[in-house]
């Protein structure tokens, strides 16, 4: 898995953090809603609150929806292809 930040002006203004300019935005990623204030991800009962998408512009979109961008970011990580080795 590949993380970087801020790599992409659109993803950087909704407060996301994109791998490499050079992306395949078809490639799979887990998209995860962070809290600025602790750097932890969003948990809901319990379960970190991470999309699996194809689409991580539509996924950024969706899960700042109505959320201060000043207390929340999204990173985004790029998976792997072919599994671990």
């Amino acid at each position: 898995m590949t993380t970087t930040t801020f790599a992409d002006s659109r993803l950087r203004q909704a407060g996301a953090a994109m791998p490499g300019k050079g992306t395949d935005v078809r490639a799979s990623c887990a998209v995860r809603l962070v809290d600025r204030r602790t750097g932890q991800t969003h948990r809901v009962n319990g379960s970190p609150v991470i999309v699996f998408t194809r689409q991580p512009d539509q996924a950024v979109a969706d899960l700042l929806k109505g959320r201060d961008r000043s207390v929340w970011e999204v990173r985004i990580d790029r998976l792997q292809q072919g599994g671990a080795h």
